[in-house]
């Protein structure tokens, strides 16, 4: 508990019932690309629905519920027209008898394994949304997902999985904690675990690839994270051409419109920094 130093076998404590609090994770992530023409654009939102399409969305949610030890009681799909998808996975309590004492701890989850922990009436969702600039030939996918949890077992376990997921220029993460539970002697209990950091849930080889920008509010128990990624090889933000085929000066263009773009998902406003202001330097 927070307050009470690191949660041991000896720290545990008794609660008057079941432990109620809400855990819920929002994992919101964005893949950019330059499509040249209409033609690319329309090719590139084909190719993000057929990847991430609602069947291999149901996948992916059911093997985060499989990471915390949930039954999937019922699971809602749907591909949209003319582009998208959204899967709602409801999901109760698994068959454990005792929660593993690392779930406490502050780091990465596993890939799909065995792993085990209680949880009650609880969702996991996610939307998809392709979409393009309508004048500078940027493509952008924004996935996201929703993982809310009645239990003693963080969701931030799902995170490595769902990082592993998905192809991500830009990251953010929110986690918080709301409701309270009652150990016997009636005290109200706001966390159960301690958390600095939502990067202490993220592997070190994931980490060295993005910057990263944190923003907690620990009194409300609420945490934010974002990344954006490092390197940047215009190679993989082509779709349909290769930057060799590309003159200097278009190179200059799409390159810097696919960084302002970044910037401003990044950054959470328009920066209109445009390619004039940037030649005149």
């Amino acid at each position: 508990m927070k307050g009470v130093g690191r949660l041991t076998e000896e720290k545990k404590i008794t609660l008057h019932e079941f432990n109620n609090l809400t855990k819920s994770l929002s994992f919101n992530m964005y893949d950019i690309c330059y499509t040249k023409t209409k033609r690319e654009r329309e090719a590139y939102i084909d190719y993000i629905d057929e990847q991430y399409n609602a069947e291999r969305l149901t996948n992916i949610l059911k093997n985060v519920a499989a990471l915390i030890g949930a039954h999937v009681l019922n699971v809602a799909k749907q591909d949209y027209v003319p582009q998208g998808a959204s899967v709602t996975v409801l999901v109760s309590e698994g068959p454990v008898v005792e929660v593993p004492m690392e779930s406490y701890e502050e780091s990465p989850g596993p890939l799909p394994d065995s792993v085990v922990c209680q949880l009650d009436k609880s969702h996991i969702t996610v939307h998809t949304y392709p979409e393009y600039h309508p004048v500078e030939g940027i493509s952008t996918f924004r996935a996201d997902i929703d993982v809310s949890t009645c239990g003693e077992i963080s969701p931030l376990k799902a995170l490595n999985y769902l990082i592993h997921s998905f192809e991500t220029d830009i990251m953010t993460m929110d986690y918080r904690v709301r409701g309270f539970t009652r150990d016997i002697d009636g005290n109200k209990l706001f966390i159960d675990h301690d958390i600095n950091s939502i990067q202490n849930y993220i592997p070190e080889e994931v980490k060295i690839q993005y910057d990263m920008i944190d923003v907690n509010i620990y009194q409300e128990n609420i945490f934010h994270t974002k990344c954006r990624l490092k390197e940047f090889d215009l190679n993989n933000y082509l779709f349909g051409l290769t930057k060799d085929s590309l003159s200097d000066d278009e190179r200059y263009e799409i390159t810097t419109n696919l960084t302002n773009e970044m910037d401003e998902i990044f950054y959470g406003k328009n920066i209109n920094f445009g390619i004039e202001n940037n030649r005149s330097k």
